[in-house]
């Protein structure tokens, strides 16, 4: 696989957002192995911008792991500091489910009460009304009724 190209000024936005992160990989003694890549693609899959500390001493061999990161995985190399390296990704779409049987959600609605006293300010309570209730204009909540189905579409059920 290629590794994704970026201008200058992505790489830079890229710097810049993943300065406050910890690292997510560490690479011992055992260098870069089969599980550790595995690793580092779950990682990118779940965040997108990720930092690995290498704990090599050895700048030629971290460089060298840096591109075979870059270019196994598919992702664009960032930053390559000291024993830090900065990979990013494009996160994948996530799939919603739609699901048909799904009834609206809860709503909190802020209604305006009158007093039972006269000359006492309206006070707002907040309401929270289910997908099966409705609120009436003096300011209740029902149920609402179930839908009337006429006796032809029921027979043919």
């Amino acid at each position: 696989m290629a590794q994704i190209q970026l201008t200058p000024a992505q790489r830079k936005d890229h710097r810049a957002e993943a300065h406050h992160l910890n690292a997510v990989v560490m690479l011992g003694s055992d260098g870069l192995t089969a599980a550790v890549k595995k690793e580092i693609d779950a990682a990118l899959n779940a965040h997108g911008l990720i930092k690995v500390r290498v704990q090599s001493d050895d700048r030629a061999s971290r460089e060298a792991i840096f591109q075979s990161l870059a270019d196994e995985l598919n992702a664009a190399p960032i930053q390559h500091i000291g024993k830090l390296l900065v990979l990013w990704r494009p996160m994948p779409e996530k799939e919603k489910k739609a699901n048909e049987d799904r009834m609206p959600g809860p709503r909190d609605i802020k209604v305006l009460k009158n007093s039972s006293r006269y000359g006492q300010r309206p006070e707002v309570k907040t309401l929270r009304v289910l997908g099966n209730q409705r609120l009436t204009p003096g300011g209740t909540v029902k149920r609402a009724k179930p839908k009337q189905r006429s006796l032809k579409k029921s027979a043919q059920d």
